[in-house]
C-alpha cells in the first residue's frame, strides 16, 4: 500500500520506488521524515519529542496563527508560533494514489485548548486543511485556511522546514540578493547585497515580499541539494542556530547538529492575512532535489 496509517503517524510510499517514503505525525501534522531512495532530506533532532509533549524540533512544523512572538492586538498572549504545531490533527485519508496524497485537518475542537484560548478572545472559528503530496523527487505541502466564523480574523502562516545538509559551512542559499530582510540577530532591516547567504555564525533573517518566481536553492560545494518553490508565500525565513543557540535548546541534539541543517521557511509573516467570514486562503511549498527543473505551479 502507498499509505500506511499507524496509531500516531501516516507513512506514504512512492508507487515507483519503495525506498522513497514520507512520514507525518498526527501531532502537529508534522512531516518528520522525507527519504528519497533511502536518503533523508530533512533534519530531525535526535531529542525531538514525538509523543505530543512539545512541538517537534525538526522536520516541517506548521506555524499558525502567529509567527514568533507578536505584540499585535489579539496575538500578544499567544506563545511563540501558535498552536498548529502542538495540536493533534485529524487524518482525513488518501485523496490520490499516484503520486500518493493525503490530507489532515484542524479545527477549534482539535486545537490545543490552552494555546487556542489566547488567540483574540479564544473564539475564532476556522478550518485548516493540509494536503501532502509525495512525488519521486518532490514534496508538496499545501495549506488552506478557511474562516468559518461570523467575524473577520487575522493570522500568520509558515512552513518551518528543516532541510538536511552535509556541512552548513560548505552550504549556500541563493536567489536572495537584492531582497529586503529583517535581521533578527542585529535587529536591523537592510537590503541583502551578498551574492548568496553563507553560514559562519547564527543566522536568523526574515526576507520580505520575495518574488514568487524566485526559486530558492540550497547549494553544497556547487551542487544543488534542494529547490524551494513558493506559491502565495511572499516571505522567507533563513535560520541556523549555530553553536550557542543550539547549546541552549534542550531538544536540539546532537549539539553540533547545526552543522547538518538549515531552515528555509516559506510563509506569510511580515504582516497578517485577514479573512472575512466565508473567505479562504491557500498556499503551497514545493521542495525538489538536485537540478530538477521546476515549472511555476498554481493552486
Amino acid at each position: 500500500m502507498a499509505i500506511d496509517q499507524l496509531d500516531d503517524r501516516v507513512i506514504l510510499t512512492s508507487e515507483s520506488n519503495p525506498k522513497t517514503q514520507l512520514t507525518i505525525l498526527n501531532y502537529g501534522a508534522t512531516v518528520i521524515s522525507w527519504k528519497i531512495n533511502s536518503e533523508e532530506q530533512l533534519w530531525l533532532s535526535t531529542a525531538a519529542k514525538l509523543d505530543g509533549s512539545k512541538p517537534v524540533r525538526g522536520g516541517i512544523p506548521l506555524v499558525f496563527p502567529v509567527f514568533g512572538k507578536s505584540q499585535a492586538e489579539g496575538f500578544k498572549d499567544l506563545p511563540q508560533h501558535g498552536f498548529a504545531r502542538n495540536s493533534i490533527w485529524e487524518f482525513l485519508g488518501q485523496t490520490k494514489a499516484n503520486p500518493p496524497t493525503v490530507q489532515f485537518a484542524l479545527s477549534p475542537e482539535l486545537a490545543n485548548p490552552d494555546v487556542y484560548s489566547k488567540w483574540d478572545k479564544g473564539d475564532n472559528d476556522f478550518t485548516l486543511l493540509l494536503t501532502v503530496e509525495l512525488d519521486d523527487q518532490e514534496l508538496k505541502t499545501t495549506i488552506e485556511v478557511e474562516n468559518t466564523d461570523k467575524k473577520a480574523w487575522k493570522f500568520n502562516w509558515l512552513f518551518h522546514t528543516y532541510l538536511r545538509v552535509d556541512d552548513i559551512e560548505d552550504s549556500l542559499v541563493n536567489n536572495l540578493p537584492g531582497e529586503t530582510c529583517y535581521d533578527q540577530i542585529v535587529k536591523e532591516t537592510y537590503v541583502d547585497k551578498h551574492p548568496a547567504v553563507d553560514f559562519d555564525k547564527e543566522t536568523d533573517r526574515i526576507y520580505k515580499q520575495v518574488p514568487e518566481k524566485k526559486i530558492l536553492q540550497v547549494i553544497d560545494k556547487g551542487n544543488v541539494l534542494h529547490n524551494v518553490q513558493r506559491v502565495n508565500l511572499p516571505d522567507v525565513v533563513v535560520w541556523n542556530p549555530w553553536i550557542e543557540k543550539s547549546g541552549g535548546m534542550g531538544d536540539f541534539e546532537p549539539k553540533n547538529g547545526y552543522l547538518n541543517m538549515v531552515c528555509i521557511e516559506p510563509g506569510h509573516v511580515h504582516d497578517f492575512v485577514e479573512l472575512k467570514p466565508g473567505e479562504s486562503w491557500k498556499a503551497s511549498q514545493i521542495i525538489s532535489t538536485k537540478n530538477k527543473d521546476i515549472q511555476l505551479l498554481s493552486i
